[in-house]
């Protein structure tokens, strides 16, 4: 076929997946050491008066949403975080590979949100064991992927503030 022109499909941005995986990985990976080298629910000062190591267990979600609830809030947020994942996954295939800009902070959502999927499925609650505090006002403990979920979920509101969108990406070269 002379003259003809093949259509090749726009590269998407799901290769930024590979940054999920190195938030889980990172994230798991300090879960296990915090579970062999930390005691439980007793803070070890990292900078005395402002951050420690603290483990502890969250069966709830952000600020223990629901941790008192019995038991069924495991699944409920499980089921929140899949269809999350599978809605940013949509949006990284929809969204060119060169928008790092929106490509990254849907990743680390992703990622964050299957590390703690895991946790939920292993262990039954998350692990968080960062502990942030100005004297006797304590902000509660957390873990890596919840710092990379609220990452990506600030960045993705400063794009949005800022004029991107998903629009707009779909319709560039």
């Amino acid at each position: 076929m002379s003259g003809a022109h093949r259509i090749y499909p726009k590269p998407n941005a799901l290769g930024w997946l590979i940054v999920s995986g190195f938030v889980i990985a990172a994230d798991q990976w300090t879960k296990y050491w915090v579970l062999i080298s930390l005691p439980e629910y007793t803070a070890v000062p990292v900078i005395e008066g402002w951050w420690n190591w603290y483990r502890s267990y969250n069966t709830g979600a952000a600020f223990s949403f629901l941790a008192d609830a019995r038991g069924w809030q495991k699944y409920f947020f499980i089921v929140l975080a899949l269809g999350i994942t599978g809605l940013l996954c949509n949006w990284l295939r929809q969204t060119s590979r060169h928008e790092w800009k929106v490509a990254l902070p849907y990743a680390l959502m992703i990622g964050g949100a299957l590390s703690n999927v895991i946790d939920r499925l292993l262990r039954g609650h998350v692990v968080d064991f960062i502990q942030w505090h100005w004297r006797d006002h304590y902000w509660p403990a957390f873990n890596l992927s919840d710092s990379a979920i609220v990452i990506g979920a600030m960045a993705i509101a400063l794009t949005g503030l800022r004029g991107s969108s998903l629009g707009k990406t779909k319709s560039r070269p």
